[in-house]
């Protein structure tokens, strides 16, 4: 198919009743970026003592490493997608699949922990550039009767690439292939993302805001500040013993969310193009979705406090830890397998419903744990139903949500919304791992025997149930949506 734009015949013509192969073939392509971006923070859990071996790192250079590539993701997801919608977005997809190859190739080949910390920091800009791409084709490519569906395969794919993340990060760690052993894990990246890049060629269509903005320069580096300000704090604090500049910068997270919007609805009253259209937040059940995603990824500090306990309590090495996450994959695989059966009979309740049973599994888990002798795997067969719990409500949770979010905006606002539920996904991410992975260490103290690492991770498991409880209560109703405005292709300029 010729790499055109969206035309006007592309919106006058009637809509086909049997899906069209060229749209899936597309999402498809662009799934690789949603699936990659956070591939690549959870991939790096599972191995993180060999990266420390491997380059005879200390422990704050493995933090820099995980950190480094979560407050540049966080921070610049939203200019993003919006330049996807200005420049267009498969331009701005295969720019960032581009040099997110280069940047896993740098990573693979680091000699140093500094050139592996600076590699995955360009990593994390890249992965910002094209990961918000797909959630904002799906207005631009697809009918409205055929929208909902590709909202639950983005969300379903998104869930996928933690529990990939770890499956396939001890998978690559254990197999140490031709002595390459860590390294592989940023190494896989080159054959997905050539596969990808290639196909888009000729299967991505151009499409961006039929409105095409300015990009907000004054919105860039106050947004970005305001973010920075409040991630990169919660990503070193803890490790550095909370110094007064993290501090410092937490308390100044709040002047620059109100320099920022101060200076949106200034340029908005200018007839200007602000970064972030303000107005979309009085869109009802918004805001209440976006603080129930912010909850979301409290599962984060699940999979990084998982592998600690199986690996530093259990003695399991990195593939067997990377296999322990198989019960709660399948959870995840039916939840979103039947999430739109579970929508049918809960109605607007799919979410909280979610919420509610990952909640129930972390707890469940937690009991366990704390139920058997320390340095004890609880029985299998009580184990697998608990984490199969927490999997279940994750892989119900996150496409529904997706739906409830993305489709209470029109296709103007779906480069922006695109970015914005992508950021929220990390600094929910960046906010877990602050606040339950301190809990966790707090707990532990310096004790490094089964029993104390078996505690700290009970209680963090009852931490996190009691987050994604929150999010159940501002989930309820979220799924009874409708949407914004009719659906219509984006059409480029």
């Amino acid at each position: 198919m010729p790499d055109s734009a969206l035309s006007v015949s592309d919106i006058t013509r009637p809509i086909s009743p049997s899906p069209d192969p060229r749209r899936w073939s597309a999402l498809a392509i662009l799934l690789t970026g949603a699936f990659l971006a956070p591939l690549d923070f959870f991939i790096v859990n599972v191995a993180m003592p060999a990266i420390t071996t491997g380059l005879h790192s200390t422990a704050a250079d493995v933090q820099l490493v995980i950190s480094g590539y979560a407050v540049i993701y966080a921070v610049f997801l939203i200019t993003g997608g919006r330049l996807g919608d200005i420049f267009g977005r498969k331009a701005i997809f295969m720019a960032g699949l581009a040099g997110f190859a280069v940047a896993s190739a740098l990573c693979g080949l680091a000699w140093s922990p500094a050139v592996l910390i600076a590699a995955r920091m360009l990593q994390g800009l890249a992965a910002a550039a094209m990961a918000p791409q797909a959630l904002a084709s799906v207005h631009a490519l697809f009918p409205a009767h055929e929208r909902g569906r590709a909202l639950s395969i983005y969300g379903v794919v998104l869930g996928l690439s933690s529990i990939v993340g770890q499956l396939l990060g001890g998978a690559l760690v254990g197999a140490d292939l031709d002595g390459f052993g860590w390294r592989l894990i940023f190494l896989i990246n080159l054959p997905i993302a050539l596969v990808a890049f290639l196909a888009a060629i000729p299967l991505l269509r151009e499409t961006r805001s039929e409105k095409r903005p300015r990009l907000d320069l004054g919105g860039v580096v106050l947004s970005s500040l305001a973010l920075s300000s409040l991630v990169v704090p919660l990503v070193e604090g803890r490790e550095r013993g909370w110094p007064w500049w993290s501090v410092l910068m937490l308390l100044a997270t709040p002047v620059f969310v109100e320099l920022f919007r101060r200076y949106e609805l200034s340029l908005a009253r200018a007839g200007g193009d602000p970064l972030i259209d303000l107005s979309i937040f009085r869109l009802p059940g918004l805001v209440r979705g976006i603080a129930a995603i912010l909850t979301l990824y409290a599962m984060a500090t699940f999979f990084l406090t998982y592998s600690i306990y199986l690996q530093g309590a259990l003695g399991f090495s990195a593939w067997q830890a990377g296999l322990a996450i198989l019960p709660f994959s399948a959870g995840f695989l039916a939840g979103s397998t039947f999430s739109p059966a579970i929508s049918r009979l809960t109605g607007g309740f799919a979410p909280a419903f979610g919420f509610s049973s990952s909640a129930f599994g972390a707890a469940a888990t937690a009991l366990l744990v704390l139920a058997f002798p320390p340095g004890t795997m609880p029985p299998l067969l009580l184990m697998a139903p608990a984490l199969g719990f927490i999997g279940l409500g994750m892989g119900t949770s996150m496409p529904t949500m997706m739906r409830a979010i993305v489709e209470r905006v029109g296709p103007h606002h779906a480069g922006l919304v695109g970015g914005i539920v992508n950021s929220t996904l990390q600094v929910s991410a960046a906010i877990s791992v602050a606040v339950l992975g301190g809990l966790f260490f707090t707990i532990l103290g310096a004790r490094t025997d089964a029993g104390g690492i078996g505690t700290a991770f009970a209680w963090t498991l009852l931490a996190i149930a009691a987050f994604h409880v929150g999010g159940a209560y501002l989930a309820a109703g979220l799924g009874q949506r409708k949407v914004a405005c009719r659906a219509l292709p984006s059409v480029a300029d």
